[in-house]
């Protein structure tokens, strides 16, 4: 663990009044050989985040342990001593909150923040927007995105700067509320907030979760008028938009306008590649980025892992990573347990699983779905998740129904399903109940599979529930049911045809001829018979 160098203890030194400067100064007259502590001290704070130091330091009333302190002991003695001080009525100067906050935020310590921000005067607060800044962007970056929006509203001359603007809109982004991201950026520019470097690859950012290339392409132009067009950091999140709105083409086009790419640049723009399954395009990529001394990152890597699995591309990767040792990288390592388990190489998923030297939920959920055909293995490999004391998500859950439907261990599913909610506290969604329908009508339990969707699920079916039910209708020959799957399903999928030949098959291997012509007709006037 990181440690401090103690500092020797000091007296306080008071830094309001007039008065009492002239204690301090006839303090150091006094202990002329404290002058020095007194300056160490003052940049204890910047030191904890290895800020660089002051040239005017401001000195700071704490007493110093002379034991070695991790930074968060040392940032905990000073946040104490600040209070301390604050109870014997001596004033704190506003850039000492400030220098704190900068602390909690480049430390991720939200705990001491809020303490400061209950030490800090409320009218102090109302008026500085650099203290009202910063607290808003410790609490925007920990995802309290209400809290930071109050201090935003009360905030004076937040016109003034962009900084509270992005701090606020990339919290939202990172939570995923992409609406309301763009929301405070289209507020911004009605008040004629002047943007930063800094504004637009957060706006970006929710340009993409929104999937709107319209809007991608309007910030795009606003980028261009105000300046940044040339802006390597504004350009790599560029790439990332336009791929991740599906325009792969306007990703390249900005790609091929940056003079000197670094290592985002070339892996935004394998990664996007890879996610829209352009073999060549990311192979072509990879060789370029790598003769130009640039490496693809662990997110790279495992994109390319699980789209081209048995891929020249893949392979190649894979073989990369083993030379250069990645393979312990664990998300490197889930990938390749994913890359193995579609390749039906069972023996290597486990090696690579059995020599992690640190397992997630997503190592766990990867080996369970490479098994996903062998129930019972799957079912034990749960076992030993269970037993080191690894929490199971959603998505196992997922991956141990599928797994029980493919091996036809019923029992083992229902105990399963109902242990999710009962043990874990997990609801279940759309998929897990598409798993329990699709488990019973596997295994020929065709009404306890209706009964499950009618009764016991707390919303109302999908395409996937209504689907897997009238698949085990087809294959044993459940007319009644079937029918009534079908008449769902061609409301909620008016146009795919698969649900119209299933329920042809169903009537054709009953003997009912006039049914499946009636079927029949109803796909041609839908323009669905081909």
């Amino acid at each position: 663990m990181e440690t401090l160098q103690a500092f020797p203890p000091i007296s306080f030194c008071l830094c309001s009044s007039s008065k009492t400067k002239k204690i301090k100064r006839r303090q150091l007259r006094n202990h002329p050989q404290q002058s020095s502590s007194i300056t160490t001290t003052a940049t204890t704070i910047t030191d904890l985040s290895s800020f660089s130091k002051p040239s005017s330091p401001t000195p700071l009333l704490v007493n110093q342990s002379p034991q070695s302190q991790t930074k968060h002991q040392a940032l905990d003695q000073i946040v104490q001593e600040i209070r301390a001080s604050l109870d014997r009525h001596i004033k704190i100067e506003p850039k000492i909150y400030s220098s704190l906050l900068e602390t909690c935020f480049r430390m991720q310590s939200l705990h001491h923040g809020i303490i400061i921000h209950r030490l800090i005067p409320p009218t102090l607060l109302r008026k500085s927007v650099d203290l009202s800044s910063k607290l808003l962007r410790l609490y925007a970056s920990f995802g309290l995105v209400d809290e930071a929006h109050k201090l935003f509203d009360r905030m004076p001359q937040r016109h003034a700067t962009a900084f509270a603007w992005n701090s606020l809109i990339s919290g939202y982004a990172e939570l995923g509320l992409y609406e309301d991201a763009m929301a405070l950026y289209y507020q911004m520019e009605e008040d004629k907030v002047e943007p930063d470097r800094f504004t637009f690859p957060r706006v970006l950012k929710a340009c993409a979760g929104l999937g709107s290339i319209q809007v991608g392409e309007a910030v795009h132009r606003h980028i261009v008028r105000s300046g940044f067009a040339d802006d390597p950091f504004v350009l790599n999140a560029l790439i990332d938009m336009y791929a991740k709105c599906g325009d792969i083409v306007g990703a390249r086009k900005v790609f091929d306008t940056i003079s000197h790419r670094d290592m985002i640049s070339w892996n935004s723009m394998l990664v996007g590649y890879a996610r829209h399954g352009l073999l060549v395009e990311a192979l072509c990529i990879f060789r370029q980025m790598t003769a130009a001394g640039f490496e693809p990152d662990s997110v790279a890597i495992s994109t390319i892992l699980t789209r081209f699995a048995a891929s020249r591309l893949g392979l190649e990767i894979h073989s990369w990573v083993i030379r250069r040792g990645l393979d312990q990288n664990l998300s490197v390592a889930n990938s390749l347990i994913s890359m193995y388990g579609v390749m039906g190489q069972l023996h290597h998923a486990f090696e690579v699983f059995e020599g992690m030297g640190e397992r997630d939920t997503v190592s766990w959920n990867a080996i369970i779905s490479a098994h996903g055909k062998h129930g019972r293995q799957a079912l034990m490999i749960f076992q030993q998740m269970e037993n080191s004391g690894v929490s199971p998500d959603d998505i196992t859950f997922i991956s141990l129904l599928s797994a029980c439907a493919h091996s036809g261990a019923v029992e083992e599913g229902r105990q399963l399903f109902a242990k999710m909610e009962e043990t874990y506290g997990i609801k279940p969604w759309m998929e897990h109940c598409a798993c329990m329908v699709n488990l019973l009508g596997r295994a020929g339990f065709i009404d306890e599979a209706y009964d499950f969707i009618t009764k016991r699920m707390a919303f109302e079916g999908g395409p996937t529930v209504w689907g897997a039910l009238l698949h085990a209708c087809s294959v044993h020959g459940n007319v009644g049911v079937g029918e009534i799957a079908a008449e769902r399903l061609f409301e909620l999928e008016p146009d795919n045809a698969h649900n119209f030949d299933l329920m042809m098959k169903i009537y054709v291997d009953a003997g009912r001829w006039e049914d499946e012509e009636r079927v029949r007709k109803m796909m041609r006037n839908r323009g669905l018979d081909t």
